[in-house]
Order: C-alpha cells, then structure tokens, then sequence
C-alpha cells in the first residue's frame, strides 16, 4: 500500500456535459437534468485502493441512483463522454459499473453443486440482498466497527471514513451509533460508496464495491489489469451531489490526530462551537 500514501484523490477534468466540479476537484454536483452526469477519477487507481464518495445532496422526481465501477477507458481518450455509465460507457467494452439502489447490492456466491447437472452454472454469482446462506447465521447479529481495517482478499482499507456522520444536532451521538450498525440506507445523504479492486491471480483483479462500510463482494471477476484502472462515478438521477473522501493508509494526519484529541475530551459535537479553534478544523471535527 505505499504506493497509496498521502495521495490526493481528485475528479479528473474530463466528466460529463451537466457536472459541475469545485475548485478542490473533490464534488461533483449535477447542475440539471438526469444524465451526462459521468464521472471519473483523476488518476488510475492501485490495488487496494479505494474510490470513496459520500452522498451529499439529491433530487426528487428522479428514478435511479448513484453508479459506480471501474473503466480501463482513459477519460482523455473519450471522444465524447457518455451520457450513462449503464449502458452506454459499458458497450464500449473494458468497463464494469453497477447500480446502488435503495438495498444492498451484495453479491452473493453460488456454491458449485457437489455432481453435474444440466447447463446449471457452478461457480457463478449473482446480485442480491445478501441474505446468509446458511441457517445458523440468520440468527447471528451483525457487528461493525469491530476492526480498525475493513480486510478485502489480504487488502487492508482503514474503517475510519468508511461510514458517514450525522449532520450535527441534539440526538447526533445517537445516529451515529446507528450509522456504525450500518442502518443508513445505500442512497441516502450521507451514504459513503466506494470501489475497490484487489488482485486474485496475475493479470487479473475482482472488483468490490464497498457501501457504509460493508464489503458487498465480487460484483465483477476476473478483470485484465493490464492496462490503468480508473474510478467510475455517474452521478445519475437521484443523486445530486457527491464528495470524495479522502482515505488515509498509513500514518495519520495532523488533522486527524487533532481532530481525535478533540474528541476524546467533548461530550457533544455541538460542544464544539464554543471552542476557540479554526472554523474549517471544527467543521472537519463535525463532518468527518
């Protein structure tokens, strides 16, 4: 993973003809319609690393949310880019981008039958819900928070800016406790997605989508990486806006490291507005 520290992730200049991006590079926010709102990220991605945007304002009247995935498809080589990332960037072939909708995208792994049967596919999988295969889990809670990494195949990606914050307010400590049992709805504001590619043999990766936290599985196999990855976001219909967040492998930032000492000794993120300190580190004590 050193090859990831200390990098800045930022969109890449070339998107779609309705996103507008910030002076930072890191939101992207559609300005009208519901389409053309493809995005890419700056800069190939590594093994392991993940492309993490969290969900900051959306639209009614729309149907369809946030796509995300991965194209081998330099941005600056697109005559034009494509008004969807589903279907129009996949037909041109090397790209993989699935649809976030309201419940979990897990993939689930079909288990290979124990004799040949027919034209059944052994070793397939598809998209689901991410109900537990066997009985005895069902009855098993889900715990998050549990580690400090989220381990994806021996790839390692820091839980901390996996999962979102509540906007601050009274009952703040509250969500936010929920957010960490991964009650957050995937296309809610506040989500945080990310995409991730991990390597599984030479020349080939499997790329996993990460929502709140939660590692959804292989939702595509076997993908050549011998050519760059780049991130892919469309920022489609319902999803208004989305911001990059920035992901930290190694050591931890001054910033960070102030904004944990703070912490430790505040009852309330509310309490924060009554310190002396600079506005933008209290919004990042707040927000992140």
């Amino acid at each position: 993973m050193a090859d990831v520290l200390d990098k800045f992730m930022e969109f890449h200049p070339v998107h779609g003809t309705n996103v507008q991006l910030d002076p930072s590079g890191t939101r992207a926010t559609r300005v009208e319609s519901f389409a053309n709102g493809l995005c890419f990220s700056k800069n190939p991605l590594n093994p392991g690393e993940i492309f993490l945007v969290e969900i900051e304002d959306k639209e009614l009247g729309w149907c369809g949310h946030l796509r995300i995935g991965l194209t081998a498809h330099d941005p600056r080589s697109l005559e034009t880019v494509p008004e969807y990332s589903l279907p129009d960037l996949m037909d041109l072939g090397k790209s993989w981008v699935f649809a976030i909708t309201r419940n979990h995208n897990r993939v689930v792994e079909e288990q290979p039958p124990a004799e040949p049967a027919g034209d059944d596919l052994a070793g397939g999988h598809r998209l689901g819900r991410g109900e537990p295969e066997q009985e005895e889990e069902l009855s098993r809670p889900k715990v998050f928070f549990t580690s400090p990494h989220l381990c994806i195949e021996k790839m390692y990606i820091p839980m901390d800016k996996l999962v979102g914050r509540s906007r601050p307010g009274r009952y703040s400590h509250i969500l936010d406790d929920l957010y960490k049992l991964n009650a957050l709805p995937p296309t809610a504001r506040r989500s945080r997605i990310g995409v991730v590619y991990v390597p599984r043999e030479p020349g080939f990766a499997d790329m996993h989508i990460v929502i709140n936290g939660e590692d959804m599985g292989a939702s595509a196999k076997r993908i050549p990486t011998s050519q760059p990855l780049y991130a892919v976001v469309d920022v489609f219909a319902a999803t208004k806006c989305v911001r990059i967040v920035q992901v930290e492998y190694g050591f931890a930032s001054l910033q960070t490291l102030c904004r944990q000492a703070i912490q430790k000794n505040i009852v309330h993120r509310m309490a924060l507005d009554w310190l002396e300190l600079p506005e933008i580190l209290k919004n990042f004590c707040k927000y992140e």
